[in-house]
């Protein structure tokens, strides 16, 4: 049987409902080049389908915390996106103005550089610094690792520091390096993380058979750009 055919039992075993997979997506939007009118339908997709949360830049924030208010659906962005490279001050300020402005999941991107250049104390106080922030504010912080940039032993070392600093998931990927989110690298972060954090699966999950293979291997949270179409195609399969 080809594998890129969903059947309605897989995806029953995989998401007892069309609820708990909209409740596992972060429906996302972080091109450069998005409007004004993309962010707000993307808002008005989030509130429709119950999505986890609507994810946009930060300077869209205060538009999608407005198109949000009152739905009951979180407004995240991304700190230091998509490098990582940012001075700490700096990416303080931006989740404080973000947090100030109505987001409530924050996902920060880690310094890869300084991480892969053996800087792990300076690290751990980046994400620090940041679960602090945000959860002074009674929002969540993610962390991405970019994990295609670092090899096994280094994402095992990485999900430990965001372990370490008190974050709420760790997190694969911007979407904007050179790969993805795979179903080992989550399996990995799962082995790492337990039952003490969250990991988000994110970069290039495009279908509902993506999303499948992320959730089994471990995540309970996902950052898609196609997040209606995997619901779409859940209801498909298993509603009559």
């Amino acid at each position: 049987m080809d594998r890129a055919v969903v059947l309605p039992d897989e995806a029953l075993r995989t998401f007892p409902s069309a609820a708990v997979l909209a409740g596992m997506l972060d429906h996302t939007l972080l091109k450069p080049d998005a409007t004004e009118a993309q962010v707000l339908a993307l808002a008005a997709e989030a509130a429709d389908h119950r999505f986890a949360c609507a994810m946009v830049n930060p300077f869209w924030v205060p538009a999608a915390a407005g198109a949000l208010a009152g739905t009951g659906v979180r407004v995240g962005t991304v700190v230091g996106f998509p490098l990582g490279a940012s001075l700490p001050g700096t990416k303080r300020a931006e989740a404080r103005d973000a947090l100030l402005a109505g987001a409530l999941d924050l996902d920060m991107v880690m310094n890869i550089g300084a991480f892969r250049s053996g800087f792990f104390w300076e690290v751990l106080a980046d994400i620090r610094g940041l679960v602090e922030i945000a959860h002074g504010e009674g929002a969540i912080l993610k962390v991405i690792l970019e994990t295609a940039l670092l090899n096994r032993e280094q994402k095992r070392a990485a999900a430990a520091l965001v372990l370490e600093a008190g974050a709420d998931f760790v997190k694969t990927s911007t979407g904007f390096s050179t790969g993805g989110a795979t179903a080992e690298d989550v399996r990995l972060l799962r082995s790492v993380a337990g039952s003490r954090c969250g990991v988000k699966a994110s970069g290039g999950i495009r279908t509902l058979k993506d999303a499948m293979e992320m959730a089994s291997a471990g995540a309970n949270r996902i950052g898609a750009s196609a997040s209606v179409a995997i619901l779409q195609a859940y209801r498909g399969l298993s509603e009559p």
